[in-house]
């Protein structure tokens, strides 16, 4: 039996990810934004997206 291989890398504010040998995938925390067949084109994708910086809920001061 063989485990997941995982591969991982951040750029722009984005996931780049590879399990196995499948696709690259561009991602969010919450969404998947694109699949490539090489690395070099995934991180072409993420680099031409502007940053990304996850959004907060707002807080309220209801006291």
């Amino acid at each position: 039996m063989s485990a997941p291989m995982l591969k991982k890398m951040h750029l722009n504010g984005y996931e780049i990810v590879q399990v196995n040998s499948g696709p690259w995938r561009v991602c969010t925390r919450d969404d998947r934004l694109a699949s490539f067949g090489s690395r070099e084109q995934a991180l072409a994708y993420a680099a031409a997206l502007p940053g990304y910086k996850p959004r907060t809920s707002p807080v309220s001061n209801d006291d």
